[in-house]
């Protein structure tokens, strides 16, 4: 079931789902909007231009109120919130319409399992032929809810969990090759 505003505005009131920092003006009638933060990573080029996924992934962290996203680059970001979600919770991160249709994609792993806390990392990606211009505290998504039928017998507490700023892929510490 996806949550309403009323109920979210209930679990905030009682402190059961945090989100920080956060103004009234976010909370729509299904969703909460999230805001671009000020941490940007890039993948830094390797030798051989491949990347293994064995292999640690280097990338180089950018800290900046205005990130210019090039045509056809790919940066990761992060939410100005930070996150908790009670275990009998999860949420779904959607990109904006307005900026879809400007040709920016706002993630491709958009899932925030129950028990999550922390910032969310957002995959950005310019389809367009422009540059466009990203600044921190804009709208660029949102959040919607939905109640889980039961609590998670196994909330998140994985290699992402507390998280703050654009974090890197940790894809390398997967055991199941």
């Amino acid at each position: 079931m996806i949550l309403s505003d009323k109920t979210i505005l209930g679990m905030l009131e009682d402190k059961t789902l945090i989100i920080s920092p956060m103004e009234k003006h976010q909370i729509q009638p299904a969703s909460v909007d999230i805001r671009l933060g000020n941490t940007f990573c890039v993948v830094e080029d390797t030798s051989n231009g491949i990347i293994s996924l064995n292999d640690e992934i280097r990338y180089k962290t950018i800290e900046t109120d205005r990130y210019l996203l090039l045509p056809g680059q790919f940066v990761l970001a992060t939410t100005m919130e930070y996150f908790s979600l009670p275990d009998n919770l999860t949420a779904f991160v959607e990109g904006r319409s307005s900026l879809g249709r400007l040709g920016l994609f706002i993630q491709n792993a958009g899932w925030v399992d129950p028990g999550f806390k922390g910032e969310i990392t957002l995959e950005l990606f310019n389809a367009n032929r422009c540059a466009i211009e990203l600044s921190a505290g804009r709208r660029v998504g949102q959040l919607v809810f939905a109640q889980l039928d039961d609590h998670a017998l196994n909330p998140y507490n994985g290699k992402y969990q507390g998280q703050k700023g654009a974090t890197a892929s940790k894809v390398f510490m997967d055991m199941d090759l």
